[in-house]
């Protein structure tokens, strides 16, 4: 299914996370079947398996290695995580400047790639689509942590969030 939906979707802008990241670990050369204004957004798992490394190289030096894959990828990188990593082909870095423990729950990351294909399908380019995405995202986890805690939150209780700090955002609220 996955080689037939890329030879399809070799012109489109993607959003590839979770298991299609797994399949295409598994391919030889995979980065080129996969097309160039695609977002990637593993995990340190999936990037491990990305890169064919174990997570300890994965986690010693995030932000090197999001830059390095992205640019021989041809890709963006939002390397998930505590302060997420985003890695543009050109070499530019953003860092996350917001984490919170809600978001380390299943489905978060679901609730992320949503949020960044609804920021590419209205136009954004790929590397500014996943920033704003992995900030709005992480802004989201701050204020639903402040609201009701760390425990017990689902990725479900993210989404009421992403529409009000989008308009905030907007509005010049935000901040």
């Amino acid at each position: 299914f996955l080689d037939s939906f890329l030879s399809e979707a070799k012109d489109k802008d993607l959003v590839l996370d979770a298991d299609s990241l797994n399949l295409l670990a598994k391919k030889e050369k995979w980065w080129q079947k996969v097309p160039p204004s695609a977002i990637l957004t593993p995990h340190p798992t999936e990037m491990a398996r990305l890169c064919q490394l174990g997570i300890e190289a994965v986690q010693a030096d995030r932000l090197e290695l999001a830059r390095k894959q992205a640019q021989a990828w041809g890709k963006v990188v939002v390397l998930k995580g505590a302060h997420s990593v985003i890695a543009s082909s050109q070499g530019w870095l953003r860092l996350c400047p917001v984490a919170h423990p809600a978001l380390a729950s299943a489905g978060t990351g679901d609730v992320l790639a949503g949020a960044i294909a609804g920021l590419l399908a209205q136009g954004m380019s790929a590397f500014n689509a996943a920033s704003a995405g992995v900030y709005l995202h992480g802004l989201a986890g701050e204020r639903l942590g402040q609201e009701v805690g760390q425990a017990g939150v689902l990725a479900s209780d993210l989404l009421p969030w992403l529409p009000r700090l989008i308009k905030e955002a907007a509005t010049g609220t935000l901040f």
